[in-house]
This record gives C-alpha cells, structure tokens and sequence, in this order.
C-alpha cells in the first residue's frame, strides 16, 4: 500500500532552499525516530540528551530594542566623546533617505557596579542590579541587520530572513509536555510584535509544538468557556476521535492530522485548567505586592510575569513574554527618557 511521505515534497523543498544547517540533521532525527510514533503523540515528555537542571523556560523579549548602551553595557568613551561625529561608511546607512549627520551622545543614566562580579548597571534597572551574580550577561553579540524586522525574527528563529521554528516550538518538540491540558508553548503578548506570529510559529515542525498566543485582559484565551456540558463535549469529542482515527488509518505519517487531533484534546483540558490559571484569588496580597500588581488588575508586564510563574508551575515548557509597552515599544530613537517609564515596569 502506498504511504505518504513522512515529510511533503513541498516542506522538503521550502526548507532546504532556505540553506538551513539543520535540515539534514532533523530529517535524519526524523527518519530516525520512528515518525508515524512520535507524529501519534508529538507532545509525549520526552528525556533531553544530557542531564539538565532547567525544567522550563520563561522568556521575556522587549519589542524594539532595549538600548544596551544605557543599560548594562557601560562604555565609557561615551561620557569621554560625547559631542564627537561618527563617520559612517556603511553603504545603507550613507545611502539611506534622509540621511544626516551623526554625533554620539552619552548614556542619560549612571551606572553603578555591581554584586561580586562588579558587573555596570545603570540606575534604570536597579532590582535587575541586585541580582547580577545570578545573570550571564553578554556583551560581545552583534549583527549585520539593522531592520526591526530582521533582528526579532533572528533571536526567536536563528534566521534572519526565512521563517524557521521558533525556540519555544524547538523546546516542545524536543521535550514535549509535562501537562495535556495546556499547551506546550504559550507567548504573552498585548500585541503582536516585528514578525508577528512567526516569532512563535513552528513552520516545518508537527503544528502542536506552534506557540498558543495569550492577549492580557478580561479574556486572555477566546473561546475557553464551554458551550455545552462536560459530559455531552466528550460524547462530541469522543466520536470525533473515533471519525479520525478512521481516516488517519490510511494516512498514518500525516503530521498535520496527528497535531489537529491532539489539538482537540488540549482544548478540551484547557477548558478547565485555563480559567485556574488566571485566577489570582489564592495569591497573597504579599506576592502581589512583590509583582507590583494591583489585585484587580488583568493587564500589564507584572500581570505577564505572574501568568508565566502560573503556567511553569503547572508544567507548561515555554513561556514568552512580550513587552511591547503602552505606547508601542522599546525603539526609543525619538525620545530615549521614555526608558525610564518602561524600565520601571519591567524591572
């Protein structure tokens, strides 16, 4: 009997045109593996290669650039050669529209040393400040882009210019889940950032390990009260299941098929585990305090930082947190002191 491919024509072609490094690696893992038995449960827990002290991961991204120069990347030759013209040779910048002359401007804000690795921090993260012993902090990361764009696709994906898995996708696939009723991957966003869903998609990979878009307020996940009673859902979803087992049987390496199942059955828990999520009820008026949130409130960075907590201790791999803040984002070209305000938040 003729099967399908473990992967389409189409994916193959889409994803070695791209250049990828990794694509002969994760086709031979893929042929490897035994696929229609890992497509059967793409969010099986799974054991990592090496041992490992981190369980889950909370990752916070602040949209359009925090400046690192005012931040925790001292350079004194800033304070020294404030004033002074910067010759600019690079062809995209001379040749760009509007193009003007450049002069450097020194940090608005002091910096400090800090903890036993003397590490400078600036007196806009002063509670980020007291914890830099605990912190690997890189200074020497570069790039070539200077598109919003680009650089937010390339630190979620590694690729600057094609979309690739995102890394919370790449954590769920390797790892799977601990926890069915709630998705493997969940980013926190009010709003969806440079790049959009991609910064969270899985593009070639099993669409379970695609990151579940949360949005702060009244209703962070649509769709979650149920409809009709629990009993009569799972008859529903019971025969669904039943009705697509049949037709997988003759298509049993169809990845696309196997996620749209298990997706069914994560909504289903999510129903119930979701709205215990964000409750913040049980939470001590001591821990809010600790967050800087107000008890009533559903929005904002510190309500993002409490949900993430909530959803690691529940099992979730991945969590994102997007700050774009209230009035966009960090791209501070135009006024850097609006730092300060969003720093705050964040800190």
């Amino acid at each position: 009997m003729h099967q399908k491919p473990l992967i389409s024509r189409r994916e193959c072609m889409r994803s070695s045109l791209c250049g990828s490094l990794l694509f002969s690696g994760i086709l031979q893992e893929l042929l490897a593996e035994g696929s229609p038995q890992r497509f059967a449960d793409p969010l099986a827990p799974r054991k990592p290669h090496f041992p490992a002290k981190a369980k889950r991961v909370i990752f916070l991204f602040m949209t359009g650039g925090v400046s690192h120069v005012d931040t925790f990347d001292y350079k004194p030759r800033l304070f020294a050669d404030v004033g002074k013209e910067v010759k600019l040779d690079h062809p995209e910048i001379k040749n760009r529209p509007g193009y003007e002359r450049i002069f450097l401007k020194r940090p608005q804000w002091e910096f400090k040393k800090y903890g036993q690795s003397g590490a400078d921090v600036s007196e806009l993260f002063p509670h980020v400040a007291e914890c830099m012993d605990d912190i690997a902090l890189i200074r020497s990361m570069h790039t070539d882009h200077s598109n919003h764009y680009n650089a937010t696709l390339g630190m979620h994906t590694g690729s600057f210019a094609f979309a690739r898995p995102s890394l919370g996708a790449w954590v769920s696939y390797g790892l799977g889940t601990e926890n069915r009723n709630l998705p493997s991957f969940i980013a926190i966003a009010p709003a969806q950032t440079y790049a959009g869903s991609q910064v969270y998609a899985s593009d070639f990979l099993p669409g379970a390990h695609q990151g579940t878009l949360v949005v702060p307020g009244s209703e962070p996940v649509a769709d979650i009260t149920p409809r009709s009673a629990t009993a009569q859902q799972r008859k529903e979803l019971e025969l669904l299941d039943a009705i697509n087992h049949r037709h997988q049987s003759t298509r049993e390496t169809d990845p696309q098929l196997s996620a749209r199942m298990k997706s069914f059955e994560t909504a289903f828990g999510m129903q119930t585990a979701v709205p215990d999520v964000f409750d913040f009820s049980k939470e001590t008026d001591a821990t809010l305090r600790l967050y800087g949130l107000e008890r009533s409130s559903t929005q904002g960075f510190a309500w993002q930082c409490l949900t993430a907590r909530r959803l690691i201790e529940r099992g979730v791999r991945f969590v994102e947190l997007i700050d774009t803040g209230s009035s966009g984002n960090w791209d501070s070209h135009g006024d850097m002191m609006d730092h300060a305000r969003l720093a705050q938040n964040v800190d």
